[in-house]
């Protein structure tokens, strides 16, 4: 029989988790996609076999297919069409989401945040998109195609307005994507690398249409503009200091800004000339509290409809509730401790073995997450294009660990392990576990320090490796399906928000990125993540799951992107 709060599969899975501790044992193994690798190769339209069913676009498509739109899977379907109907709203419904932190700026291109990208995806739009399931869909482009190596096209759609009722040019989308890609264009965007390969983009001649040049073959750029690129107005841009287009917002997406209280509240309404059908939601306010079990309140006393991050311990109490539910599934997130390859004694990958020994990652999953996540091994989630199904996580051989620190001739070593609070599932727990793990060994002594996760994701997204902590607990979603976009930033000596380097992973990856040919390219990714888990610059920890407390006055399903979609919520009948 369906419970009626039960709102996806995966909910069921979590509710089963949290209340009986050999239900966790039995149906954790059961999850995180386990598939093939997708239908298509690079990420597949299905991402895994099982639940993950998420993808990227297709190097073979990329290949074979020239034009419209067919390359990882053409598809006229609308993220509103697949998640909740024509949003066809005209009525009064307000709605309240609740995340663990606020916006770090209203500028879509000037962020690394999953909580920023939820409230500037509602005003801002790129050229395509991703529907619930993964799938790549138009959006501001009718149809794409690859022109030619290094060239590929998007046509525009007729009819889009921004929010202050200008017309959508061409001229609008290549600004967009340059003011990303190339330093002379406004500002120093840290999403360069999320348009990996992207050198530029100008408009077509005589056609509604945009080209977008990138350095030789490029098998992921249709994965990477279906995640990424939010769409401005290039003379809206330009007529602003980057502290207004911080504190304002001027997209064409299905919501228009109402009001920001910087780090406390966006207020935003219905786009009512918006070139899909309006939202069914009239008012849609972001809030922000870091504890868990303040969001947990909020919903309960109604006084927020989604709360993010609910943990499992709450699970029965929202269930029991009578006005909420739960919504969860395996997400696109992997969480780690970073090892800075600079600084002793994490210049030892001996000592940095010896971590991932002496951390009981099963237990932290069993006992900390109730269950409610996957053990890791390597930077690639199972489901995602370049996964290495031979790569095991590290057990915990707490010997082997204290042998190692000896070889590695640092033994008495004494390290800090930085964490953000309230930003992932369970963070700082997960972080006292692997600290008081590391401190029992008898040749490392541990610490922990609690961070403001804007104040440590700042010291990271800065481009420079020597402003960062030495050692660090974060999380990385990758929404594209593809190792490629969780190695290059995070691994690669000119990542990013490296913490790594390795002339021989460059080596690997850059040609994973070079070539055309999928199964080598595959190869390539899978070589990487076994030389990543033989290197060890993480402690590999776990794949996090979303779980969403639901009002029972809100239709909506989690999506494994962690996008919060407010176009496909409705009200509930």
């Amino acid at each position: 029989m369906t419970d009626p709060h039960d709102r996806s599969t995966s909910r069921r899975r979590f509710l089963a988790l949290a209340g009986s501790a050999a239900a966790t044992t039995a149906l954790a193994g059961c999850s995180g996609g386990g598939g093939d690798g997708g239908e298509n190769g690079s990420g597949g339209d299905n991402a895994s076999g099982g639940e993950a069913t998420e993808g990227a676009d297709t190097t073979a498509g990329d290949q074979a297919t020239t034009s419209g739109g067919t390359e990882g899977g053409e598809s006229t379907e609308t993220e509103a069409g697949n998640e909740s109907g024509d949003g066809s709203g005209t009525g009064g419904f307000g709605v309240t989401i609740t995340q663990g932190q606020p916006p770090s700026t209203l500028d879509p291109q000037n962020h690394r945040e999953t909580p920023t990208d939820n409230v500037v995806l509602h005003a801002y739009e790129g050229v395509l998109a991703r529907d619930a399931e993964g799938k790549i869909i138009q959006k501001l482009a009718t149809d794409y195609e690859r022109v030619e190596e290094g060239r590929v096209r998007f046509t525009l759609q007729e009819g889009v307005t921004f929010h202050n009722g200008d017309d959508l040019t061409p001229e609008d989308v290549a600004f967009s994507i340059n003011r990303i890609v190339k330093e002379d264009v406004g500002f120093t965007s840290p999403q360069a690398d999320q348009l990996a390969g992207v050198t530029g983009a100008e408009v077509v001649d005589g056609e509604r249409a945009v080209d977008v040049m990138s350095d030789g073959f490029n098998p992921i750029v249709f994965a990477s503009f279906a995640t990424y690129c939010d769409v401005m107005q290039q003379s809206w841009v330009e007529e602003r200091s980057g502290e207004e287009i911080a504190q304002n917002m001027n997209g064409t997406g299905p919501f228009q800004l109402e009001s920001y209280e910087q780090g406390v509240r966006v207020v935003l309404s219905r786009y009512e000339d918006y070139w899909r059908e309006p939202a069914d939601i009239s008012q849609l306010t972001f809030n922000a509290a870091q504890e868990s079990s303040t969001r947990v309140n909020q919903l309960l006393e109604g006084e927020t409809d989604v709360a993010v991050n609910v943990p499992p311990q709450d699970a029965q109490r929202v269930r029991s509730s009578n006005s909420a539910g739960l919504s969860a599934v395996p997400s696109t997130r992997v969480i780690y401790n970073a090892m800075r390859y600079d600084v002793e004694p994490f210049s030892s990958p001996q000592f940095r073995r010896a971590m991932n020994y002496a951390v009981n990652l099963s237990g932290i999953v069993e006992n900390v997450l109730s269950g409610f996540a996957d053990p890791t091994g390597q930077p690639t989630l199972e489901g995602f294009f370049g996964y290495n199904g031979d790569v095991d996580p590290y057990p915990q051989d707490q010997a082997q660990a204290e042998s190692l620190v000896e070889e590695s001739g640092f033994a008495g070593a004494e390290i800090t392990l930085h964490t953000p609070v309230g930003r992932y599932l369970k963070d700082v727990e997960i972080a006292q576990a692997v600290v008081s793990q590391i401190d029992s060994l008898s040749n490392v002594s541990c610490g922990i320090s609690q961070r403001e996760f804007t104040s440590l994701a700042g010291e990271l997204t800065d481009g420079d490796i020597t402003t960062g902590p030495d050692f660090y607990l974060i999380g990385w979603g990758n929404a594209t399906f593809d190792a490629s976009q969780t190695i290059i930033p995070l691994l690669t000596s000119d990542g990013a928000l490296t913490s790594y380097s390795n002339e021989e992973l460059d080596s690997l990856v850059a040609d994973a990125q070079s070539t055309s040919d999928e199964d080598q390219r595959e190869s390539l990714l899978q070589e990487a993540n076994a030389l990543i888990n033989e290197q060890a610059p993480w402690i590999f920890l776990n794949r996090q799951y979303s779980v969403y407390g639901v009002s029972n006055r809100v239709e909506w399903s989690a999506r494994r992107d962690e996008r919060i979609n407010a176009y496909a919520m409705g009200e509930t009948s």
